[in-house]
């Protein structure tokens, strides 16, 4: 019986350029996706993967995120006081428990891999997972929950993959495929951000990690890769020789929510999916396309 994956690194550390100035007060992972932050997505996929502990790593202005998981007696006994019962369950799916939830200080931005290895006093020795909350992923069984079930047969490294068209794929870590057997690969390298036209496959890497703790022993070592950081990739590499490491295909669509592009995509398909809201939201897209195709 393998060890269970029962703790989640969130590196959260980043400053959010790319959605100021919003995030000039409020932290990326607070910006609603129709009316639950990022973050919640990310909890709620790690929970139901039968996650217990949950690592953030942050910095300097990420007070709010802290406080987002904290109970909230003033808008509880409000509720309460107005019988809103419904509401008081949904509140209750932000709280945590006390000592569930850890933050750890990322003091210098020194890439992914280094995000990680400022957790590894709270890993200790066992496997653990870590998942990037930007990517948000809508999927019938949550994708870390896919990956946990996969790994129980596997054991060993895994990340998650996914087809990109090939002028993409210079953007993401990439997988050289060793044996195609469906939904996992055997993997036999891995390449951050190829060049265009020199990547081993389209397959690439996207915010979902089960790894062993041998991982952050490997991240001590590293030396800095691309973009002068310490890459998570590079120290996942180190173990393919081991015949250590595996891609999973997941079953599910993934949102790039650190791209406003994907953020505003990710917006529409949830409340699309959402029964309350997907007669008015649909009218409306109907609306504004039959407008579109009138001025042309």
């Amino acid at each position: 019986m393998r060890t269970k994956v029962t703790k989640a690194i969130f590196p959260v550390a980043g400053l959010g350029t790319r959605f100021l100035p919003a995030t000039k007060s409020v932290p990326k992972e607070i910006m609603t996706l129709v009316d639950r932050p990022l973050i919640q997505y990310a909890i709620d996929e790690a929970r139901a993967a039968g996650i217990k502990e949950f690592i953030f790593v942050t910095s300097r202005g990420k007070s709010a995120l802290e406080d987002y998981f904290d109970h909230n007696p003033v808008i509880e006994n409000e509720l309460k006081r107005k019988n809103k019962t419904k509401l008081l369950e949904v509140l209750k799916e932000t709280d945590m428990d006390s000592g569930a939830i850890a933050y750890i200080r990322q003091h210098k931005a020194l890439g992914l891999g280094h995000a990680v290895w400022c957790a590894r006093r709270l890993i200790a020795n066992e496997p653990f997972a870590v998942i990037l909350p930007d990517d948000v992923i809508a999927a019938d069984k949550p994708c870390l929950q896919q990956m946990v079930e996969a790994y129980q047969e596997t054991g060993g490294n895994m990340v998650a993959a996914m087809e990109v068209s090939p002028e993409k794929a210079s953007s993401y870590g990439v997988l050289d495929v060793k044996d195609d057997m469906g939904s996992l690969v055997s993997v036999q390298g891995m390449v951050e951000k190829p060049e265009p036209g020199t990547a081993p496959s389209n397959l690439a890497v996207i915010g979902r990690y089960i790894l062993t703790p041998q991982i952050l022993r490997n991240i001590n070592g590293l030396d800095k890769g691309a973009g002068g950081e310490l890459q998570l990739t590079d120290a996942i590499a180190q173990e393919i020789p081991k015949n250590n490491v595996y891609g999973y295909r997941f079953r599910g669509q993934r949102f790039d929510c650190g791209s406003k592009a994907g953020f505003l995509q990710a917006t529409v398909s949830f409340g699309l999916a959402r029964d309350d809201l997907k007669d008015d939201l649909q009218a409306y897209l109907h609306e504004i396309m039959s407008v579109e195709k009138a001025a042309q």
